[in-house]
């Protein structure tokens, strides 16, 4: 598909994540439909950018300023913040939460000193200082911190619930057939290869046109990729010849054959391999794309995600608190660390107490996992792999080019009556004039398409790294982050977050459910109290059938000794039995 140049008329957060940014809808204030998220900002002011798309991949919402890199961007910032002259005006602020909350809580006094060096710390980075930002990016002019709303926070049940205890507490075959009497010169090893690949091959004879013509329809490729491992030496070919010479009327070997049916092929490595790369590029290209666009859409879905914001802002006021400080923000990498940190005294992790206040304070955030899908997948790509893949693409299409043009020297030779054309050379002509056709054609699209692919490498990677500023990180820690390590942290921790909440809720339900069945039977008479309890509708045949056997062994247990039909000759036990309680009773003491 080549490069098209269209106009982008919609939102690219509603189409790459739609779905995750409608479970956020609820913490955002209610706006008329078609209007864009309020922490967007009218992109028509911004330089307008050709349309780059990958097949099905979008990447049209990235900016031509985004071809320039983290360094150059540290060249051209000036210690004023404020936005410079031409750039677009900064993104409106985020909307209030639907519960808004007090300010951070105040730094303790010197009476407090004692209360507040009594409380664990947290072990984290602290961000003292957040440096602006070096120019417009597409989160906007500060950083995430700068635009968190504060929580509020019952300071008196954290400080005693991670009350320090004096004690350091570390967060610790082969049945092979009978050989008949063929031409054989290749060693064993050599042969059997060549004769496992012909099980999947057509006839050695029908190769040739196949070969000529790029018929997809008798070779796909799988069978090119099995004939580049087939392709005869030189030193292969002579022995195979000589082998024939000596012996006319002896039939060659299959693989012997099989060699010398491709031999006779001109230029088959050259034709093979451009085979080859016309049928991988789809595939060679998707290898590079994927990862990029999740990427892209992972730093989309964390940045419109309100729960996220929500954790952070938590997290932030509680460490403020427990380290009697007033940190600006932290490095995300502690998000992980969250479930080691216990209390002293339920010796539960902090991540469930952030869990019981989110679902306290912001009864409407989700569980983070479901909104940020594409940071799951982007975690599970080596984007240092996805940097070597594309170098090796675009010498992969360069020698495809040098291929090509080897290919029509030995061909204008071929009209010039230099090569033997007595073997079926008019229907090789067809083949050979087929091939120039499509080759050419082909690879100007896979060069066109490679330098979008280039393009669209370099805005990724230079809006991950505006992403990172964005949340605070210096410009050394930007430089030695993987794109995959993060995503990965993010992602372990949001299915981490899920786990304890869903853990959470579910007690909640049980000590609800046990609450709503102990009230009746707290207001029912003394006498009624221990009643046995009605048993569950899946359940009721097996009970009352175990109810049934009952009775009859308690009758039979009832029944008198002097029984005239027992017989008295055999061995009495001894035995005693407690008092029956009804039909209803389950345990008898012999």
């Amino acid at each position: 598909m080549l490069l098209q140049a269209q106009s982008l008329n919609c939102n690219p957060l509603s189409q790459g994540s739609g779905g995750e940014n409608g479970k956020n809808s609820s913490l955002e204030p209610d706006r008329a439909d078609g209007d864009p998220p309020p922490w967007t900002f009218d992109q028509s002011l911004l330089k307008p950018a050709a349309r780059l798309c990958l097949n099905a991949l979008d990447f049209s919402d990235l900016w031509d300023e985004e071809d320039q890199g983290e360094k150059d961007q540290g060249a051209v910032m000036t210690s004023d913040p404020s936005t410079p002259p031409g750039s677009p005006p900064a993104p409106p602020p985020l909307p209030p939460l639907l519960m808004p909350a007090p300010p951070l809580p105040r730094a303790p006094r010197k009476g407090e000193e004692s209360v507040t060096c009594r409380t664990l710390r947290l072990h984290w980075r602290e961000l003292r200082s957040l440096a602006p930002l070096p120019r417009m990016t597409r989160f906007g002019t500060r950083t995430i911190w700068e635009t968190l709303e504060p929580v509020r926070l019952d300071t008196d049940r954290l400080g005693h619930l991670f009350t320090s205890k004096g004690s350091s507490s570390s967060f610790n075959v082969a049945s092979g057939r009978q050989r008949q009497p063929l031409v054989s010169v290749l060693g064993m090893k050599r042969s059997n290869i060549i004769t496992i690949a012909l099980g999947s091959l057509p006839p050695s004879r029908l190769l040739p046109p196949a070969i000529y013509s790029m018929d997809s329809s008798v070779l796909d490729r799988e069978d090119v990729q099995r004939l580049k491992a087939l392709i005869p030496t030189e030193e292969e070919l002579r022995l195979i010849k000589e082998a024939k010479a000596q012996n006319p009327h002896s039939p060659l070997a299959p693989a012997e054959l099989c060699l010398l049916t491709l031999g006779e092929v001109p230029h088959l490595t050259s034709r093979l391999q451009l085979w080859a790369f016309a049928l991988d590029y789809d595939s060679l290209e998707r290898e590079i794309a994927e990862p990029l666009f999740y990427l892209k859409m992972a730093m989309e879905q964390l940045a419109a995600s309100q729960t996220f914001r929500c954790i952070l802002a938590t997290v932030l006021a509680i460490g403020n608190f427990l380290n009697g400080c007033q940190a600006r923000g932290f490095e995300l990498s502690y998000l992980g660390k969250l479930s080691q940190v216990r209390d002293t005294h339920t010796r539960q992790p902090l991540l469930l107490h952030v869990c019981a206040l989110l679902l306290q304070l912001y009864p409407q955030s989700t569980d983070l996992h479901s909104d940020i899908a594409a940071v799951s997948k982007a975690g599970k790509f080596d984007f240092s792999m996805v940097q070597s893949n594309l170098t090796q693409l675009e010498a992969l299409c360069k020698a495809s080019w040098e291929q090509l043009r080897s290919l029509d020297k030995a061909e204008e030779k071929r009209r010039g009556g230099k090569v033997d054309m007595g073997r079926g050379g008019g229907g090789n002509d067809g083949s050979e004039a087929s091939l120039r056709q499509r080759l050419p054609q082909t690879l100007r699209e896979c060069e066109e398409r490679l330098k979008v692919l280039r393009a669209v490498h370099r805005r990724v990677i230079n809006r991950f790294h505006s992403f990172l500023l964005f949340l605070g990180y210096s410009r050394a820690v930007v430089r030695d982050t993987k794109a995959e390590d993060f995503c990965k942290t993010i992602s372990d921790f949001s299915l981490e977050y899920r786990t304890t909440r869903q853990a959470f809720l579910l007690q909640r339900d049980r000590e609800r459910r046990k609450g709503a069945a102990e009230g009746p039977e707290a207001e029912a008479p003394a006498g009624r109290r221990k009643r046995r309890p009605t048993p569950a509708r899946g359940v009721l045949p097996s009970i009352q059938q175990e109810d049934e056997e009952q009775c009859r062994l308690e009758e039979v247990l009832r029944t008198a000794e002097s029984d005239p039909g027992r017989d008295a000759t055999l061995p009495r036990a001894r035995r005693r039995m407690a008092d029956i309680a009804g039909a209803f009773s389950r345990k008898i003491i012999w």
